[in-house]
């Protein structure tokens, strides 16, 4: 049974409050979470596949468009990871997105600023990988691993045909639908071109890759990036 996009987010927003609910009874410093991951991927090129098989891996929970439009979309959800957060963070949080915000030539709308609010956050508190919605385009390239997943057409068709029993005119449509949409996401938010490879650590072209091989190929590259990254945070004054 697939759960529910509230069961989903419950689930994550649990997880989090009880670490730090833990940090905070131990009176300790809460541990360094591990970092987020960002997936942007072309339908039928199986990216959404990858990403669960990553997530399994890496034992990180898997958050699709929809679950972050959610918690977008809910201030009570937003309320909840934002309380999730440590107080230095959460304190900050406001001109973090702010900075963000000032950096980029970014539509300004409501729902996009909670958009980075939502993402910077869970960037904080991580643990998951993140779907779609041009998380890479807000967080940056040192505040996680940015993944472009892609196949030829003719694959993706084929792949949609096969795997959701789609026709060929369906998987045809279905594609040119997506990639127009989240092109377009991308261009009018972002200012930017989804299919640039300078904003992903890696772009994967599908086409003749098997994904069970390549899970363990992307954790040890995530894993090399997340070390280096740990070692530019301790390099700070």
């Amino acid at each position: 049974m697939v759960p529910s996009i509230d069961a989903i987010i419950n689930r994550q927003l649990l997880k989090w409050e009880l670490e730090r609910k833990k940090a905070q009874e131990e009176d300790q410093p809460r541990l360094k979470p591990p970092r987020i991951v960002t997936i942007s991927r072309q339908t039928g090129s199986r990216g959404s596949y990858f990403a669960s098989r990553l997530a399994q891996k890496m034992d990180y929970v898997r958050l699709h468009r929809e679950v972050i439009d959610e918690v977008c979309n809910s201030s009570g959800y937003r309320k909840r990871i934002i309380e999730s957060l440590d107080n230095k963070f959460r304190s900050n949080l406001e001109l973090t997105v702010e900075s963000v915000l000032t950096g980029q030539s970014v539509d300004h709308s409501d729902y996009i600023r909670h958009l980075f609010k939502v993402v910077l956050s869970m960037s904080r508190l991580g643990g998951v990988i993140l779907v779609g919605r041009g998380g890479n385009f807000i967080l940056g390239p040192t505040r996680g691993f940015h993944i472009r997943f892609i196949a030829p057409k003719e694959k993706r068709v084929e792949n949609l045909i096969k795997y959701v029993n789609a026709t060929e005119k369906e998987a045809l449509a279905s594609i040119e639908k997506s990639d127009t949409t989240r092109r377009q996401f991308i261009s009018k938010v972002f200012h930017a071109n989804i299919d640039d490879p300078g904003h992903y650590d890696i772009v994967i072209n599908s086409e003749f890759i098997d994904i069970e091989e390549l899970v363990d190929t992307t954790v040890r590259a995530i894993m090399g990036k997340f070390d280096k990254l740990t070692y530019l945070d301790h390099d700070q004054p």
